[in-house]
């Protein structure tokens, strides 16, 4: 099993910090940083100033938004990247959510998989060099009656074939990024649960696409805090777990809040939403079970988070992406230095 690291977003007053921990994270190793974006910092800028600063660790978009840009920009950016890094970047696509998606890119919320099934059959056409031409539901290139014609990328990725990813959570999205992607990212992942929650949906769509899980990569973020009082170690992310299961998207379509039903949290999960959502966050962050946040999570001493990195590699997760908790860049180190003795503690290391 393989090492991540995800920075989160920018911007957050933590900039140099965020570099010197991806910085550190190359030296120790780590196979892949990531970088996400929502409505303030994106993640190509971010992921080129990481690539320009660090020598051979993969950077990756977790996630370049679909409603934020045409499949083609998706290409160019994408070939850019990994040819400015010598072929290091991997792709990571997701569809956002309703909120972020119609209030902040103006793209109407509707049909999100066959979306996403489109935009990456232009992308993956883009990124191969072939013309162009796409004539969907939700895509059309060139415009019919027009001047345009088909065209095809002018640069040359670093590699013929660039790691595609996207961030899936419900069934059949899962399902649907079996068959099209070569990895998923993943978010709350419960080892115990994996199987039903997650695996089960992506194989489905391996073999459907005549595909067998051998080099997809499952590749979730859990949040990683070092120490030997468990219980308060959770605490801090009660906020965290209590924002997406109950301030997510809205009441009616929230996938975290429906993941977290699907782990056996139903009747938590809607006490939860119902606080957050009347602007209780206080309440909701305390309505948060320890037991959700402890398997969805990396807490303890080196020799515990061991054993739950073994747990997670026999779920089934190829490249296990830390987000390391920490108020200073000293304690953040620490976290990704935990998190290698902790996987060589596991026999896990490659």
């Amino acid at each position: 099993m393989r090492l991540g690291i995800n920075l989160g977003y920018w911007g957050a007053g933590m900039d140099g910090d965020n570099l010197a921990v991806a910085q550190e994270a190359d030296r120790l190793g780590y196979d892949v940083c990531w970088a996400a974006e929502a409505y303030g910092s994106d993640a190509p800028t971010v992921l080129s100033w990481v690539a320009a600063r660090t020598e051979s660790i993969d950077i990756g978009s977790a996630i370049m938004q679909i409603p934020a840009r045409r499949p083609t920009m998706t290409a160019m950016t994408a070939a850019t990247l990994d040819s400015l890094s010598g072929g290091r970047f991997r792709l990571g696509l997701g569809v956002s959510g309703p909120q972020v998606s119609e209030g902040w890119y103006g793209v109407k919320f509707d049909k999100p998989l066959a979306r996403t099934r489109e935009y990456v059959e232009i992308v993956r056409a883009a990124m191969s060099r072939d013309r162009v031409s796409h004539e969907g539901e939700h895509f059309t290139l060139p415009l019919p009656g027009g001047p345009g014609k088909p065209l095809k990328l002018t640069v040359h990725p670093q590699r013929e074939h660039i790691p595609l990813y996207i961030a899936a959570i419900g069934p059949k999205n899962l399902e649907q990024t079996g068959e099209i992607a070569d990895g998923a990212l993943l978010i709350f992942p419960a080892a115990e649960h994996l199987e039903e929650t997650a695996l089960t949906h992506l194989r489905a769509g391996r073999e459907k696409a005549g595909l067998t899980m051998d080099g997809f990569d499952v590749c979730p973020t859990v949040p990683l805090a070092v120490g030997d009082d468990v219980p308060a170690l959770a605490d801090q992310f009660r906020p965290y777990t209590a924002l997406y299961v109950g301030g997510m998207g809205s009441r009616r379509q929230n996938f975290y809040n429906r993941l977290a039903c699907r782990m056996g949290y139903e009747k938590e999960a809607a006490e939860i939403q119902d606080k957050y959502l009347a602007g209780d966050k206080a309440g909701a962050a305390a309505s948060v079970p320890h037991q959700l946040i402890d398997s969805t999570t990396l807490l303890g001493s080196v020799e515990r988070i061991a054993d739950r990195m073994q747990a997670y590699a026999g779920a089934g997760v190829t490249t296990l992406t830390l987000a390391p908790a920490g108020l200073t860049l000293e304690q953040r180190v620490a976290s990704l230095r935990a998190g290698v003795d902790a996987l060589e503690r596991a026999g896990l290391a490659e």
